[in-house]
């Protein structure tokens, strides 16, 4: 398999936009006027950012041991989500295959693009089983979506059954890893893009890091993905302020480490608090920073929930997810409250 003949060819044949940063690398500047920016301005925004991200790559290299050039920076993970259907689908011709319940965002992105979307429903117990979904494809599938961690569900999707997937599917495959840093004793397939070319793993720093609000995903993939991934972004798509920003929270990692840990128990310390309750029928295992909860009445709970200054989210009209309630975890006092609230529920 070539991933390039994956590819659509008009993104192949795509000229990129080139910046004014791109003309000119060199150094020992002092004076800017190449890009029509405002001599005018505080802390440097009046210049554009930097659109290759290299510092930001560069730190996320040594902390995710993956090379530079394999790493693609977006506005979020859903500009990679976006940028993946535009890369390899053509629309009003191709499909994706995907799991059921998941990530919304690849349905979204596919209708967007009016790329035809199908959904293959996990197992009773979210578990995935590879054969279903190699069965749902055909000529004109590219692009196969596996969130793992999965959302809602919470567990991790069984890694034989994904290296099936890869190993079969003439395609490409993305593995979306947003709660990966929650898993115990787990590898991420970010190790294994030698081995598979056609793997794209998608990550992000908006839950573990604490950074939803920057909005900074990032995608690890062949290095020709990559480059060709970031033909396609718009040539600034990660502002100015959030690449400040990004930069210093990566020299944290030893805290991210501890803030996961602490997650990890204070998961298992609800999910304790929970089980006794007489109308939680069912608590999921959970990988991530959350936890599925299936109860008699979602509805009326999570009303009751509201009334007390307390939003979960209610997944009970997702399919496979009837009567569930999503809760994320929060800090021992705020899981403390919703435990408290939940015991004198009536």
């Amino acid at each position: 398999m070539n991933v390039k003949d994956l590819m659509r060819p008009c993104i192949l044949n795509l000229a990129p936009y080139s910046t004014a940063r791109d003309e000119y690398k060199g150094g020992d500047i002092d004076i800017f006027l190449d890009a029509n920016e405002s001599p005018y301005g505080d802390g440097g925004v009046n210049r554009y950012p930097d659109p290759h991200h290299l510092l930001i790559r560069e730190k996320l290299s040594k902390i995710k041991k993956v090379a530079a050039n394999s790493i693609f920076i977006g506005n979020g993970s859903d500009e990679a989500i976006d940028i993946i259907f535009r890369v390899f689908c053509t629309p009003s011709k191709d499909n994706i295959v995907t799991i059921s319940p998941s990530y919304g965002m690849y349905k979204v992105s596919g209708a967007t693009n009016d790329i035809e979307v199908r959904e293959v429903q996990l197992e009773e117990d979210f578990s995935l089983v590879a054969d279903n979904l190699l069965a749902a494809t055909d000529s004109n599938t590219k692009v196969i979506f596996l969130c793992s961690p999965n959302n809602p569900s919470g567990n991790l999707l069984c890694k034989d059954e994904i290296c099936k997937i890869l190993s079969t599917f003439k395609g490409m495959v993305v593995v979306d890893e947003a709660y990966v840093d929650f898993c115990e004793n787990y590898t991420s397939f970010s190790k294994d893009l030698v081995k598979y070319e056609n793997l794209i793993v998608l990550q992000t720093l908006s839950k573990a890091w604490g950074l939803a609000g920057v909005r900074l995903g990032m995608a690890f993939a062949s290095p020709f993905v990559v480059s060709v991934m970031n033909k396609v972004k718009y040539p600034y798509n990660v502002n100015l302020l959030t690449q400040e920003r990004v930069a210093r929270e990566l020299d944290r990692e030893a805290d991210i480490k501890i803030y996961c840990k602490e997650t990890i128990f204070l998961r298992l310390d609800l999910s304790k608090a929970l089980k006794p309750l007489h109308f939680v029928e069912k608590i999921y295992p959970s990988d991530s920073n959350f936890i599925l909860v299936k109860m008699k009445d979602a509805d009326a709970v999570y009303n009751y929930l509201v009334n007390n200054g307390v939003i979960v989210r209610n997944r009970t009209n997702v399919a496979g997810c009837s009567g569930c309630l999503r809760i994320s975890i929060g800090s021992s006092i705020q899981n403390r409250e919703v435990i408290s609230l939940l015991e004198s529920y009536i």
